[in-house]
């Protein structure tokens, strides 16, 4: 008898994707049998790209990582988590005010939903300092953002700030 699925969810905005995402998944599916990528539709943030741009740009990270895969969400992410059939949760924490803040919503969620985990990863040295609004700012204001993203994204990123220019 084969033994089910161990899924996780990783949900967030990934505007855009940067290489702390990219590591933390590609751990989370060392952990996990299958990790859905939760991109949120962000109603209550002006985004760089579109729910469908972001959705792509996740896709395409992990193109050669089956395992690993973007679904666009609102709402309560445990209700996105069950609708995947996922045990846990997994979120990424680069300080004490990000773990202030993910284990006051781990406990939420697990009142909400006591069946799943949530799991959090601190990033490697390299990736703790990125985070996507640092590197749209960086980016805006014609820094050298392509260190924080993988080459496909920098040149999407690129694009949007190129045409943000021109508008």
């Amino acid at each position: 008898m084969t033994a089910p699925l161990r899924i996780a969810v990783f949900a967030g905005t990934f505007d855009p994707i940067t290489l702390g995402h990219e590591q933390l998944l590609r751990r989370a599916a060392h952990l996990f049998d299958r990790v859905v990528v939760g991109v949120a539709a962000a109603h209550h943030k002006k985004t760089l790209f579109s729910l469908v741009e972001r959705l792509e740009l996740v896709n395409a990270s992990f193109a050669q990582l089956p395992r690993i895969s973007a679904a666009p969400f609102q709402g309560l992410l445990v209700d996105f988590a069950q609708a995947h059939g996922a045990i846990a949760i997994v979120r990424g924490v680069r300080g004490s005010v990000d773990f202030d803040y993910e284990a006051q919503l781990a406990g939420m969620n697990r009142r909400l939903a006591p069946h799943l985990e949530t799991v959090l990863l601190t990033p490697n040295d390299d990736t703790q300092h990125i985070s996507s609004t640092l590197v749209r700012e960086i980016a805006m204001l014609g820094g050298a953002f392509e260190q924080f993203v993988s080459p496909h994204v920098a040149l999407r990123v690129g694009e949007k700030v190129k045409a943000a220019r021109v508008t």
